[in-house]
């Protein structure tokens, strides 16, 4: 019981504090207000990362999935009502952080924000991270977007 609340706590601490200390695996256990995994099923698909640049997230029925940038990997730990947390990581740069997205009330979208936990050996990066934009791709196209009938 001790340790259950030691990583709610620790795990509150990384999402306002933007620490390291999300690095332990959580697995399969469940944490008091996290969704089923079965919940996590709302994040599989196709996403666009937007920070500058549009980059695809192609995320499976945990949340977890890859992105062409870098060699980069998203981790989800928790979905719990509307917001995402998780772990990114990029193989080749050698660099890993965090992330928090507060998704839209359809969890088509999201605003988020993103920390690095480690470059490189530095466990303590001083390097700032910033802030996001997440837009679920659909197949199926909007009335609106549907050009008129010739």
């Amino acid at each position: 019981m001790k340790r259950r609340i030691v990583c709610v706590v620790a795990a509150i601490a990384v999402a306002l504090l933007a620490t390291a200390c999300v690095n332990q695996p959580l697995g399969q256990r469940s944490l008091p207000g996290e969704s089923p995994i079965e919940g996590k099923s709302v994040l599989a698909g196709e996403w666009e990362y937007e920070d500058g640049a549009v980059v695809t997230l192609r995320l499976d029925e945990r949340g977890n999935g890859t992105y062409p940038y870098k060699d980069g990997r998203f981790e989800t730990l928790r979905l719990n009502g509307r917001t995402w947390i998780g772990k990114w990581y990029q193989k080749e740069n050698d660099r890993e952080g965090g992330f928090r997205v507060v998704l839209s009330d359809d969890y088509t979208e999201g605003d988020g924000t993103w920390w690095y936990d480690r470059i490189g050996e530095d466990a303590a990066p001083a390097q700032k991270g910033g802030t996001f934009h997440l837009s679920k791709r659909t197949a199926l196209t909007k009335l609106s977007e549907t050009p008129p009938a010739p």
